[in-house]
């Protein structure tokens, strides 16, 4: 039983690598955005060796084919912050007002930064957290912003509880209360998206036998709820499925990370995802090749940005 268990265990980063890394190691909980006709990934960036979550700065790449990436380096870290020295987990970034948005947590707050590049360099817009350790209850990470056909932004954020408050124009204003939502298996790492008239909640789930690696989703007919669960998505085997969606012309796709060396060394890949005819997502099975590539030039303007 023993030498079993040592070789199953000395497996699994054989199996992790079945899967096609898209960027360098190690990144991991990847936010992808289309922004003017390219594809861009904000992942969190692991740092090789380590053996806990001391991430310390965020890079971005950009690609038009999903083939090849180009890493621009480092865009911000917590050196650009006065507020904050640990904990540089999973960002987000969206485009507005002919600015780009980087909201990222730090010592469990959630900060944002500007710019006018999607590869910045982004500067603290406040020099103070936007939401605050603690805040309406919560546990202020893994912070993702949507902002909806009317034009009305949402920060969503939190750790066992998903929480919600409501963004001006400007993106680093609060318009109103912080408040809690019940969604069904919700663990942390929220993505919201919208199709049709549907929203979409797909978050690592707080069931599963590797911590949080059952990719589960809710839909509501508005961005608060009321929820109705889905189902599973994927499972990726790791730790942890951080994820986003995104859709590219009449594609959706998938990114995730899947674990590397060690669960705190990740790898970034990306799937093909389709939905049924009544809306429900189709099962993502995590293949060896990943995604198709892209064919450029891709569609749209910078996302959001005019919104």
């Amino acid at each position: 039983m023993k030498i079993l268990c040592t070789i199953v265990v000395a497996l699994l980063p054989l199996v992790c690598r079945a899967q096609k890394p898209i960027l360098p190691d190690f990144n991991a909980d990847p936010t992808a955005r289309l922004f003017n006709g390219e594809l861009w990934l904000y992942p969190s960036h692991d740092v090789a060796g380590s053996t806990g979550w001391n991430m310390v700065d965020w890079h971005a790449f950009s690609s038009v084919d999903l083939m090849h990436w180009a890493d621009h380096g480092v865009i911000f870290g917590l050196k650009d912050i006065a507020w904050a020295d640990k904990f540089a987990w999973a960002p987000d970034c969206i485009a507005r007002n002919g600015k780009y948005y980087f909201y990222f947590p730090a010592d469990f707050q959630v900060g944002v930064a500007i710019a006018d590049h999607p590869a910045g360099p982004f500067k603290d817009a406040l020099g103070r957290p936007l939401v605050a350790r603690g805040e309406g209850g919560s546990t202020a990470m893994d912070p993702c912003v949507f902002i909806d056909d009317d034009a009305q932004a949402y920060l969503y954020f939190g750790q066992n509880q998903l929480f919600v408050v409501k963004l001006g124009t400007d993106m680093i204003t609060r318009t109103s209360p912080i408040r809690p939502l019940t969604v069904p298996h919700y663990h942390e790492g929220i993505w919201v998206h919208k199709r049709g008239a549907l929203y979409y909640f797909s978050y690592p789930s707080s069931l599963g036998d590797r911590v949080a690696n059952l990719l589960e989703y809710s839909t509501a007919p508005t961005p608060t709820g009321p929820f109705t669960y889905r189902g599973v998505i994927m499972d990726n085997r790791s730790r942890n499925v951080h994820h986003s969606i995104i859709q590219v012309g009449d594609r959706w796709l998938l990114f995730y990370h899947v674990q590397g060396p060690s669960p705190f060394e990740r790898r970034v890949c990306v799937e093909d995802l389709d939905y049924n005819s009544d809306g429900t997502i189709k099962p993502v099975a995590m293949t060896r090749d990943g995604a198709r590539p892209l064919v450029p030039p891709l569609p749209g303007p910078a996302e959001s940005a005019d919104r």
